[in-house]
C-alpha cells in the first residue's frame, strides 16, 4: 500500500510539473498561445502578463464552421497589444478552395497581423484520405486564395501523422508549425518555425488547459 501511495503522489507531482512546464525562455524568448472556442474563458490582459506574447485564434473549421469566439479573441488581442494571427482548421472531407474562400470571408485583411495559419491534422468526424496529388493541388489553390486576401505567405501547422502520409513540408514551400507535446519535434523535411509545445498548460488568465507555442528567433520579423 505504501508503494502504491508513493507512486500516486509521484504521478500527481509529475502532472503538476507537466501542466506548468514551458520551453526555456532563454532558448525560445518568443512564446504564445493558440486558442479556439473550446479553450474556455480567456482574460487576455492576465494571459499577456503571464508571458504570452502572441496568439493565434481559430477562425474557421472546414468549409462550414466559424469559430464562435474568433471575433472576440481577435479584438481582445488587439486591445491588449498582443500580436495576433488567424488560424484555419483544414478538413480532408471538404473542398480546399471553398475552405479558403470561407476563411477569407471571416478574417479581415490586416497587414499588421501574423501570417494566417492552416492546421492539418486528422479528425474523428472525417475519414476521407485524398490522393496526394489531388490534395496538394487543392491546398495550393487554397493557399493562393488566402495569401491574395491576407497579403503575406501563410504558415502551415502539420501534425506528425499527416506529414507521414502526405509529406506536406517537402511539397509546399512555406514556413511550418510543428506539434510535439513536451518533446521537441523531429519530423518534417525542413526546420520548423513554430512549435506547439504543450496542449495542457495551466496558465493565469485561462479557465482551462491552453495550447502553448514557441517561435524561433526572427519568426515574426516583417
Amino acid at each position: 500500500m505504501l508503494v502504491l501511495a508513493a507512486l500516486a503522489l509521484a504521478g500527481v507531482a509529475g502532472w503538476r510539473l507537466a501542466v506548468r512546464w514551458h520551453p526555456s525562455l532563454e532558448r525560445y524568448p518568443v512564446q504564445g498561445v493558440d486558442v479556439s472556442e473550446t479553450t474556455g474563458t480567456i482574460e487576455w490582459p492576465v494571459l499577456k502578463g503571464a508571458g504570452a506574447q502572441f496568439g493565434y485564434a481559430v477562425a474557421t473549421v472546414g468549409a462550414t464552421t466559424r469559430d464562435r469566439n474568433f471575433q472576440a479573441n481577435w479584438d481582445a488581442m488587439a486591445r491588449v497589444g498582443m500580436r495576433r494571427g488567424a488560424l484555419h482548421v483544414f478538413s480532408f472531407c471538404q473542398s480546399p478552395r471553398v475552405q479558403g474562400d470561407v476563411f477569407n470571408t471571416v478574417v479581415p485583411r490586416d497587414m499588421k497581423a501574423l501570417p494566417a495559419a492552416i492546421a492539418f491534422d486528422y479528425a474523428d468526424d472525417c475519414a476521407e484520405r485524398p490522393e496526394r496529388a489531388a490534395l496538394l493541388a487543392g491546398v495550393r489553390a487554397m493557399i493562393e486564395r488566402i495569401e491574395a486576401h491576407m497579403g503575406k505567405p501563410v504558415i502551415l501547422r502539420v501534425s506528425a501523422a499527416v506529414e507521414d502520409d502526405y509529406k506536406l513540408t517537402a511539397a509546399l514551400d512555406r514556413r511550418w508549425w510543428a506539434v510535439g507535446n513536451l518533446l521537441k519535434p523531429g519530423y518534417g523535411a525542413r526546420a520548423w518555425t513554430l512549435w506547439r509545445a504543450s496542449d495542457m498548460r495551466s496558465v493565469d488568465g485561462v479557465q482551462g488547459p491552453v495550447n502553448w507555442d514557441v517561435a524561433v528567433q526572427g519568426a515574426f520579423a516583417e
